[in-house]
């Protein structure tokens, strides 16, 4: 990260106790994981936001209330109202292509069917760092679960063990 600049970084998920360490909430496990403990939380522009300061830079972690498919709304709207520039936008999301346990880093490219990824690129470009944490596919567990199913679905224990792992070894 570039010294003293403000950066809106975004755990992709779905609101709600329902959904909570869910396969497509891993980006909310990570902001709550990534954000510093004494953070207070507030309900602004569609999103719960935490504003910290972190070295020279100040950061805004954010948690979309907009449900998973219009997560671009609170997204567009947060960037607009701080003049964020598209390169200090971190999204944090899911993604059914990696093995679970791994995580890869990308700027730009497709959304490759991620709904929230298709909406934030729809709000504000494409141009930005996305932090892709892998959930597996149902293929990789030789389950027969539907992918829609298998994202809504909730990690086993050991699942939630390797999630937690890759978490913690982010560095933002």
């Amino acid at each position: 990260m570039q010294a003293n600049k403000i950066f809106l970084i975004v755990g992709l998920g779905n609101p709600g106790a329902e959904y909570a360490k869910t396969r497509h909430n891993v980006g909310f496990m990570a902001i709550d994981s990534l954000t510093p403990a004494d953070a207070v939380w507030k309900n602004e522009k569609k999103a719960l936001t935490a504003h910290c300061e972190i070295g020279d830079n100040k950061i805004i972690f954010v948690k979309p209330q907009t449900f998973m498919n219009n997560s671009g709304e609170a997204v567009g709207v947060l960037m607009a109202f701080y003049k964020i520039p598209l390169e200090n936008l971190i999204v944090i999301h899911d993604d059914m292509d990696i093995k679970l346990g791994e995580f890869r880093e990308k700027v730009g490219g497709s959304s490759a069917g991620h709904n929230g990824i298709k909406s934030i690129d729809a709000a504000v470009g494409k141009d930005y760092k996305r932090i892709r944490i892998g959930i597996g596919h149902p293929r990789d567990f030789d389950s027969p679960i539907d992918p829609v199913d298998w994202v809504l679905g909730k990690f086993d224990k050991d699942q939630l063990k390797q999630i937690q792992s890759v978490i913690e070894s982010l560095e933002i």
